[in-house]
């Protein structure tokens, strides 16, 4: 338990929610905004918290501002112009952006922040919404050590882990790193339980036994059973996989790194999309290989 604060949380989605529900349980003031009001209102009917119509009254007092939303252009909404929370955060409170976006608005937003007396820290998360329901996210962080130091103990109020990988940005870096071996983890998998069927293995059994070895990942452990059955609708979307890989082949083409496998599974999941999986899990890779079994079109 850490010292009760008066924290603002942006963003209700099926990540903002449980992880603004847990910072409610640990006993923080809580004021909430999101853009859809009728959510807001079911969670201050659901949960202790002051519902705020716009960022910026959500913001006004609050010691730590927290935010999940979309992309780029909706952390900007939230953050900057007379209704942002930016307007309405007080000198030395810090911004903690849980979205993924790119290194270069979480630079930027650090720099507004930095004129008007405030901290930014990029901390985009790892986990899904199953973690956020059980408070167990991994949490990766850039931005001023001090202003980690500070939001940390808040940020425990729904991660397992979390650590300051470096300056503004260093955050989003690292969560590019994740999602570029997610998906080739996904494709691999995909790949090897499509095998196991065709060479007449019990593909639940081979998995089981295999991901006592080598080839263990969290995704055999967790999503195995479910893409032999066909249920993508559990989990991370594939059109924000798609966002998440744009984003680190634009980082690429910048630092000069080279992400073929990312690309090549960038196009697969546009593939998934085409079939109209738009919003089916990630590990809905599965189904192209089981298009012709599954009646794809």
């Amino acid at each position: 338990m850490t010292d009760r604060r008066h924290v603002a949380f942006l963003g209700l989605g099926v990540m903002g929610y449980p992880m603004a529900r847990h910072l409610t349980t640990r006993g923080h003031s809580v004021s909430v905004y999101n853009r859809t009001a009728s959510r807001a209102e079911r969670f201050c009917a659901d949960f202790p918290a002051r519902l705020a119509a716009t960022p910026r009254l959500a913001a006004e007092g609050a010691d730590f501002v927290f935010s999940c939303v979309g992309n780029d252009d909706d952390l900007r909404s939230v953050t900057l112009g007379e209704t942002g929370a930016f307007a309405g955060m007080k000198g030395g409170a810090v911004f903690v952006d849980h979205t993924t976006t790119s290194a270069k608005v979480a630079r930027e937003l650090f720099a507004v922040a930095k004129k008007s007396g405030l901290g930014f820290v990029d901390a985009p998360v790892s986990g899904g919404q199953s973690g956020a329901e059980k408070g167990a996210l991994t949490v990766m962080c850039g931005g001023a050590a001090e202003d980690y130091a500070r939001a940390e103990p808040v940020i425990a109020s729904y991660a397992r882990a979390c650590r300051h990988m470096g300056p503004s940005g260093a955050g989003q870096l690292t969560k590019m790193v994740n999602q570029i071996a997610i998906a080739g983890l996904v494709q691999s998998l995909s790949e090897a339980l499509h095998f196991a069927e065709h060479a007449g293995l019990d593909a639940a059994a081979a998995i089981d036994l295999i991901k006592n070895g080598a080839a263990q990942s969290w995704q055999m452990e967790n999503r195995t059973a479910t893409m032999l059955k066909g249920e993508f609708d559990h989990g991370f979307a594939v059109e924000w996989m798609r966002k998440d890989l744009a984003i680190c082949m634009e980082e690429a083409r910048r630092n000069g790194s080279r992400l073929p496998v990312a690309a090549l599974v960038d196009q697969f999941y546009a593939e998934v999309e085409n079939i109209g999986g738009k919003r089916w899990d990630t590990s809905s890779l599965f189904a192209l290989l089981k298009r012709s079994a599954w009646n794809l079109t």
